[in-house]
């Protein structure tokens, strides 16, 4: 299987899952206005499954280092199996309320309110469950970044015309999104393996490679990173999955998972009336592909974000993919120009902004260098 061995190049992965995770959402725009998002989410949620299951497929089932796809499912462990598949369960019910925020206030309100909140407690998270990274510069960052999320919600409410109720949905929805979405990948990047060096004495070439800490928590062994060079000198843990076999399981959470969370969506949706399920057939060509070019788009910044954790950690990895709030402000703002009815003044809050998350992720990657 294919794996990064250099920060940089984790980073730069963990850049493209930025784009990626920022960007899907505007398939959801050009599938139009009478597309209704509990019907275009269908075809976001098989646009994931399928893009998961081509990477595991390809460069998740080829190569000299780690476990071919098939002999990964093989060996895998129900435990973390399982975790995998929560954390689908935990990302569909965060995401669908999220597109129903799209729906209801804008890209970039619900981006950056509810992924952007979901960044804060996700690197929290993963940074307690696996504490790499200078704590100060990652705690710092973070607190930017939630500084622009209060931001960003004062400017939104400057908007005017807006319905009290309807405008006050869409907060909540993005709130609610962003506690559940910051749980999925904890349950994903628990589902790793990593690599583990067997050795009878702690010497220098060892703790160049883990830490103490570890050496001592796992006695006889030594954690150390999913890279091409540790595989050839240590062996993937046993029982867990790697990368790509996490990622499809994770994206079959997310599909059986919809079945249940979707169809009470379309029967009592946040807004407008129930939606038959026959609706659905009665879409064209053009309505069911955004819906699939969308989930596929989130699914490559997933499937590579992943893979970074490896190098990058979980918490840098999760909180640099999720500096997809920037990237979707910044197409609501300047390209569906969500906020062209606001006063003068709403555009030096929208800098303020801008300028805190930039700030922000600019001391995740730094935390880890």
């Amino acid at each position: 299987m294919f794996l990064v061995e250099s920060y940089s190049i984790a980073v730069l992965f963990c850049f493209v899952t930025m784009l990626c995770w920022g960007s899907w959402a505007n398939t959801q725009k050009l599938a139009g206005k009478t597309w209704r998002y509990e019907l275009f989410y269908w075809d976001y949620v098989l646009g994931v499954v399928i893009l998961s299951l081509i990477f595991a497929l390809t460069i998740g089932n080829n190569g000299e280092y780690g476990r071919g796809f098939f002999a990964d499912l093989a060996q895998a462990e129900t435990t973390y199996l399982f975790s995998a598949f929560m954390g689908g369960v935990v990302f569909n019910i965060a995401n669908i309320l999220l597109v129903a925020a799209i729906a209801i206030a804008g890209m970039s309100v619900a981006f950056p309110v509810g992924i952007g909140l979901a960044l804060v407690l996700g690197v929290l998270l993963n940074y307690v469950a696996k504490p790499e990274g200078n704590p100060a510069l990652i705690f710092t960052g973070i607190a930017l970044v939630a500084a622009a999320i209060i931001i960003n919600a004062i400017a939104y409410r400057k908007i005017p015309g807006q319905q009290k109720g309807v405008s006050a949905k869409g907060l909540i929805l993005s709130v609610i999104c962003g506690v559940l979405m910051s749980l999925f990948y904890y349950f994903v990047a628990s589902s790793l393996a990593g690599v583990v060096l067997n050795t009878n004495v702690l010497t220098v070439e060892n703790l160049q490679e883990g830490t103490q800490e570890q050496f001592i928590k796992h006695g006889q062994s030594l954690t150390v990173l999913l890279t091409a060079e540790n595989l050839q000198k240590g062996n993937l843990e046993s029982g867990k999955l790697t990368p790509y076999t996490a990622n499809f399981i994770f994206a079959l959470g997310i599909l059986l998972s919809n079945f249940i969370v979707n169809t009470l969506v379309m029967k009592k949706p946040f807004v407008g009336e129930p939606v038959p399920f026959g609706d659905y057939f009665k879409g064209g060509v053009r309505d069911h592909l955004w819906g699939i070019i969308g989930g596929g788009i989130w699914a490559v910044g997933m499937t590579l974000n992943v893979i970074a954790s490896g190098v990058a950690s979980p918490a840098v990895a999760y909180g640099l993919g999720q500096g997809a709030t920037l990237i979707s402000a910044v197409w609501g703002v300047f390209i569906w120009q969500e906020f062209r009815n606001a006063p003068k003044e709403t555009n030096k809050l929208l800098g303020a902004m801008f300028l805190l998350f930039i700030v922000g992720l600019g001391l995740l990657i730094w935390a880890k260098l």
